[in-house]
Formats: C-alpha cells, sequence, structure tokens
C-alpha cells in the first residue's frame, strides 16, 4: 500500500487522534534517545512489519548518512542512548561503525535485533561484536511457542531464535548483559498486562528451553504498511481502529516515546517516531540530519495522525513496551 493511500485511509477513520487530544498539540521534553533506522533490507518478512522489510528490499544507510548521525551524537551532550534498528539492522555495513562510534562517544547502545539473522553463517561474529561493546540486545519474540512464532514469522523462526538466545545467553546476555525481549500481538488484540506476560515469557522460556532474559516489551501493532495492507485486505481495518480508539487511553500521553527522541531514517530523513517515518512524516521545521538544529528540533510541535491510537490503547506501546499503568478512561483531563 502506497504512503499516501495508508495516509487517506488513517485519515478516513472516524475521530482524528488529534481531536481526541482537544487539539492539545504535542511537544518534545527531551532528546535523550538517538534513533538510527539503517535500512529495509531484512533476512525475514514478517506479516505484522511496519516497516514492510524483506530480503527483497535495497533502502540502506550510507557511510556518509553514518557519520552525520555520529556527529550529531557527539554534539548533543543530552543523548544518552542510541538505538539501531531496521530492518535486520546488522545487515547494513556500516552497523559495526555505529556501534564503534557511539560507544566512543560513551552512549549507550541499543541493537533492535530479529535474532534469526545471528544464526546466518556470515553474521555469526556478532555474537562476539555485541558482547565485546556491551550492546543492550532487544530481541523480537512473537511468542514463547513455535507454533505462534512460525505462524507470524515464517518456518523454522523459532526454532533459530533459541538456539540464538541459548548462545547469548552463554556470552554474559541476560545476566550480566541485557537482553530485553519484543512482544506483539499475532492477532487483533491488544497485549494483555506486560508483567504477567514477563512472568510466562521467563518460566516458559526457562522451563522449556533453558533461556534467560532481562525484561519484556509489549508493543502494540500500529496500522501502518505491511499490518494496514492485511487489515484492509481481510476488511478488519474498521475492526481493529474501533478496538484501538475504545482503548485510548489519556495518561500515555506524557509518556509518548516520540516526545523525547528523534528517529533518522536510512535517507537521513527526521522524524518524531519510527511509525511517521515509515509514514513518511517528516518533522518539521528541520527535515534531514544534515541540517539539524537542536534549539530548532526541540522547538517543534511533534506530529500526529490516526496510527498514534496505537501507541495510546491500553497501557501504551512504545520502543520501551508499556507506558502507563493507570486504567483506561479515554477522556483527556490536562
Amino acid at each position: 500500500m502506497l504512503i499516501d493511500e495508508q495516509l487517506r485511509t488513517l485519515g478516513g477513520y472516524g475521530e482524528s487522534f488529534r481531536d481526541k487530544l482537544r487539539d492539545r498539540t504535542l511537544t518534545p521534553l527531551s532528546l535523550k534517545t538517538f534513533q538510527i533506522n539503517v535500512g529495509k533490507v531484512c533476512n525475514q518478512a514478517c506479516r505484522h512489519c511496519h516497516v514492510d522489510a524483506s530480503p527483497a528490499r535495497t533502502e540502506s544507510m550510507s557511510r556518509e548518512i553514518a557519520d552525520l548521525c555520529l556527529e550529531t551524537i557527539a554534539a548533543v551532550p543530552e543523548i544518552e542512548t542510541v538505538d539501531i534498528t531496521g530492518g535486520a539492522p546488522e545487515m547494513n555495513p556500516i552497523f559495526t561503525h555505529l556501534v564503534e562510534g557511539s560507544r566512543r562517544l560513551g552512549k549507550h547502545v541499543i541493537d533492535r535485533c530479529n535474532l534469526t539473522i545471528l544464526e546466518d553463517s556470515s553474521y555469526a561474529y556478532l555474537y562476539d561484536f555485541l558482547a565485546d561493546n556491551e550492546v543492550e540486545i532487544i530481541a523480537s519474540l512473537p511468542h514463547f511457542s513455535a507454533a505462534s512464532t512460525d505462524r507470524q514469522r515464517g518456518a523454522g523462526v523459532f526454532a533459530k531464535s533459541i538456539r540464538a538466545l541459548l548462545k547469548l545467553n552463554a556470552l554474559g546476555y541476560g545476566h550480566t548483559l541485557p537482553l530485553n525481549l519484543v512482544y506483539n500481538p499475532v492477532g487483533l488484540f491488544l497485549s494483555s498486562s506486560q508483567a504477567q506476560l514477563e512472568r510466562e515469557f521467563k518460566e516458559k522460556l526457562r522451563d522449556g528451553f533453558g533461556v534467560v532474559f532481562n525484561r519484556l516489551y509489549t508493543i502494540n501493532n500500529l496500522p501502518v504498511s505491511r499490518f494496514l495492507e492485511s487489515l484492509v485486505r481481510r476488511d478488519k481495518f474498521q475492526e481493529y481502529m474501533d478496538l484501538l480508539t475504545g482503548a485510548f487511553n489519556p495518561a500515555t500521553v506524557e509518556g509518548l516515546m516520540c516526545r523525547n527522541q528523534v528517529s533518522v531514517g536510512y535517507d537521513g530523513g527526521l522524524y518524531d517516531c519510527d511509525f511517521n517515518q515509515m509514514l513518511e512524516m517528516e518533522t518539521r521545521p528541520v527535515g534531514h540530519i544534515r541540517y539539524f538544529d537542536y534549539d530548532l528540533f526541540m522547538s517543534r510541535s511533534i506530529r500526529t495522525a490516526n496510527h498514534c491510537y496505537g501507541c495510546t490503547a491500553g497501557a501504551g506501546s512504545s520502543c520501551g513496551g508499556e507506558i502507563s499503568s493507570q486504567p483506561t478512561t479515554g477522556v483527556v483531563t490536562s
């Protein structure tokens, strides 16, 4: 589905997200996280992928853009974390350059890893590389059962993921090094309690496979790219949007990830979040890393559209999982 078709589909749904906020303008609070999407090349083609990544994609960040990112990170002391994502970010040759450059600057680095890439012989060196650089791994694992995971990601993905997790455990991940998992619901529903799911995942993976990890993050599926296409194709778009809007939780607004980060695209475009990036909703007035100006960036208004209901439904959804433990009321009070 083309970008303009996605926006028309989302824009045509019921009460707009801006109206739900009662015309309240979202503004940034900090720039603690510098997220870099290095491209859409991936060794998988998952059904829910909001990036529309696959082995057939060619979009990849260049060394020039990567160096501009590192220059910006060096120039903004407020940045604490460099969050590298994709696609499978490890498949871009500049991945190791970004990791080493960010670590030299004293930044905490996150690799958003699909796990199976580590089991490709061409990338097996990454096990030691990630551990040596003390990179936090946030690994996507749809479920603790093989059937559920393979249904969403492809045959054999669960077995490869377990092998990768065990090798990471042997290197200290889940013990002295941070290893966190991400759960996306497979069906048309929101995640249940993150704490409850974390307990269940830990028990099933430990007892069934000997795998240990630190935290589980639950993330709602946002109606963007491949997941939106699936909803429209199955005539489930209205149903899913009704679910999201009915679960709107104003307590999540203060903690939205877009308020404390920048998301940089493979071509250097600047966005409030990775989802806005997939809809080509660049930040204003600064829209490219080449022209980054901290004061201008922090004075912007965050761009919203109806996909933002996904981040504000239920307990909320962000790159770090749940946002709020407060109950859903559906009413903005501030």
